[in-house]
């Protein structure tokens, strides 16, 4: 694989034209506003050659050799058409900690990666998104400056459980609990029967509750005594939140769901046995899904020493053994979806060689779609129409944004990635839209470069640049399908 950058010249294969008419249109009297002609499309079951018509931001046909005219006309021979990413797990940290990413940045770095749509979560923002009006905050914000699509997290903290009924109605995409301390002072962990609580009460706003699940005393009192003994370096961290601490979580999180009838998400799972326990209470009714992320499918435990405060997250890298386990679930289709988990910080809080003080999260989702074509699909022959699921049509399914978000299919927004299969390249921190040019990827070649990333048809990032305004709206759940 290069380790150089390829030449812009990409632009060539992926070239708008104003305007545009091929001979063989002329008896047709249809008009779109956008055809992309000659692509790879990544659809649902394989990939074939089509062409796709936009009109009004929506797809509306896919079909070869679509006859018709069109105000634009993007030539996409020899390029893989992906339905957009939706990233279901980003931390934005905005309003309030925007010196920490933002949605300006968070957003421009999201559409280089083909995303299309993103899930903030509602901690690192301050005010935390936990009512109405923290909400209305929040979409302010995010409405005049976010390049591509959005949905809201809403929060579930002690004190705030008679809020949810609110934050259903504003739209929220679901609630996100913590069974563990977040680090984040004005975002506290959920006690048991606060979440049974909060559970019972989202089972009847049919909103989906997201766990980050780990055994709070069992993290809490390894840490005291590593700290006591000045055991601080990386090992030490990776020793006190093992995975049984993550597993009981999940056990517990699933009981709770399956005891209320509450629809149930667990975040960032790091380990085959932890998705295999969901898999297990799918296959006996739970209505549970998971979801990792790139990280845990590319570093493990080795690479935090290696790279030190970059690779810091919780819950932590496990074993290359672990992250080859996560590969085979997504492989049989037991593991639905990945998202980036986006959790940035100020340099100054991710450098030291103590790593309880270290903050603990990852700034990945610039790389997101690269990571798994490379990874997965060059390295281990993952079929590119399950990369399309894992990162978009399950993702719309699931909380409840189909049919308008995740495929390249008729009525569906025209939210897609033109991505070239044959280019590789390295990634440089001088290259990160980041407001902080820091991520553990820097340095790591891959193949799989976005070439192009469109929202509702309108071009938002072409060949290493954004292209246009902010036009990012909210999105809001409509139904869901059960696991």
């Amino acid at each position: 694989m290069s380790r150089s950058k390829p030449s812009t010249g990409l632009s060539s294969a992926c070239r708008e034209i104003w305007p545009f008419k091929r001979r063989n249109m002329a008896t047709s009297t249809d008009t779109y506003d956008l055809l992309i002609r000659g692509g790879a499309i990544v659809g649902e079951t394989g990939v074939r050659s089509a062409d796709i018509a936009v009109a009004d931001g929506r797809i509306v046909l896919v079909d070869p050799e679509i006859a018709g005219a069109a105000a634009a006309t993007i030539v996409a021979t020899g390029l893989h058409v992906f339905p957009g990413v939706i990233d279901a797990h980003v931390h934005f940290n905005d309003p309030g900690r925007t010196e920490w990413e933002g949605f300006g940045s968070g957003s421009r770095a999201l559409a280089a990666a083909g995303g299309t749509t993103f899930f903030d979560m509602p901690l690192n923002a301050h005010p935390p998104t936990i009512d109405a009006e923290s909400f209305k905050q929040k979409l302010q914000v995010a409405s005049g400056v976010s390049h591509v699509d959005f949905a809201l997290w809403g929060g579930m903290v002690p004190g705030n459980l008679d809020r949810m009924d609110e934050l259903a109605s504003c739209g929220v995409i679901g609630f996100k609990a913590f069974m563990s301390n977040s680090g984040i002072d004005d975002f506290q962990a959920v006690d048991d029967y606060a979440l049974y609580d909060g559970m019972t009460r989202a089972a009847r706003l049919k909103r989906i509750v997201a766990v980050h699940a780990e055994n709070d005393a069992i993290t809490a009192a390894l840490a005291r005594q590593a700290v006591a003994k000045g055991q601080t370096a990386a090992r030490d961290y990776l020793r006190s939140r093992p995975a049984i601490a993550e597993l009981e979580a999940i056990n517990r999180a699933i009981l709770f769901a399956q005891g209320t009838g509450c629809s149930l998400h667990i975040v960032h799972v790091t380990t085959g046995r932890g998705v295999a326990l969901v898999a297990e209470a799918r296959g006996r009714g739970v209505d549970v899904s998971c979801e990792t992320c790139p990280h845990y499918l590319v570093l493990c435990d080795d690479d935090l020493e290696r790279l030190g405060a970059v690779a810091k997250c919780a819950p932590p890298l496990r074993s290359a053994l672990e992250r080859e386990a996560l590969w085979r679930h997504i492989q049989t289709g037991a593991l639905q979806m990945v998202a980036s988990d986006h959790s940035p910080a100020p340099p100054s809080m991710k450098t030291g060689d103590d790593f309880f003080r270290i903050w603990g999260g990852i700034s990945g989702c610039q790389h997101l779609l690269a990571l798994l074509i490379t990874e997965g699909h060059v390295s281990r022959d993952l079929p590119l129409h399950l990369i399309g699921r894992l990162t978009a049509s399950y993702v719309a399914d699931r909380f409840g944004l189909a049919p308008r978000k995740g495929r390249l299919a008729e009525g569906y927004d025209a939210d897609v990635a033109l991505v070239d299969l044959e280019a590789g390249y390295e990634i440089r921190a001088e290259d990160l839209m980041y407001r902080h040019r820091q991520s553990p990827y820097v340095g790591r070649s891959v193949r799989g470069r976005v070439v192009q990333t469109l929202v509702r048809g309108t071009t938002v990032y072409r060949d290493g640049e954004i292209v246009g305004q902010p036009l990012g709206r909210l999105v809001t759940p409509q139904q869901r399908t059960s696991t």
